[in-house]
Order: structure tokens, then sequence, then C-alpha cells
């Protein structure tokens, strides 16, 4: 399981550990990913991703999953959050009543 997030993209950065005498580590700065289950209103189901703490308060902010998702690039989520995104986006078009 790779390390990065599945809504943002969120991924490991590599740097410097500099020490007191200047001396220069490779090491790497995680992400804070977090097991999460958000729930969807429109499809009516939670679904279980991992995801960083900064896109948990994220999607907080939108206003839910649903909201994130019709925001989000498709480039930027993974296969399985793109193809939530495409399910949401289909479901919201069938709910949505049709003007004469």
């Amino acid at each position: 399981m790779s390390r990065r997030c599945e809504l943002t993209g969120k991924a490991v950065l590599t740097g410097n550990l500099v020490s007191h005498s200047n001396r220069k580590t490779r090491r790497r700065f995680l992400p804070n990913l977090v097991n999460v289950t958000l729930a969807s209103e429109v499809l009516q189901r939670s679904v279980k991703l991992r995801v960083s703490a900064n896109a948990l308060k994220t999607v907080d902010h939108r206003g839910g999953l649903d909201a994130f998702l019709r925001k989000a690039s498709i480039d930027e989520l993974s296969p399985k959050a793109a193809e939530l995104k495409r399910a949401v986006e289909k479901a919201s078009v069938e709910k949505a009543p049709v003007a004469a």
C-alpha cells in the first residue's frame, strides 16, 4: 500500500536532516494518513478511504465527501476515488429534476 492520500494525492517527500554541525543526511517526510469511513449522501452508502488529516479537514470544510469529489480534479484522485467521483456525478444527474 503506497503512502499516498486517496483524495488529494499528497505523498512522501524527501529532504535533508541538517544537524547542528551542518551535516546533511537524507530523510523522508511522511504524510499524516488515517483510515476513515466517509458517508456519501448522494450514493446513500459509506466508503472506506485512506486520506491525510489535511484532506479530512478539507472534506469537512467543503461540506462533505460529495461536494469535495465534485470540485476535485480526476488527475489527483486515486483510481478508487475517481470511480467514486463518477458514481456521485452520475447519481446527482439522475436525481436532478428535468426542466420542461
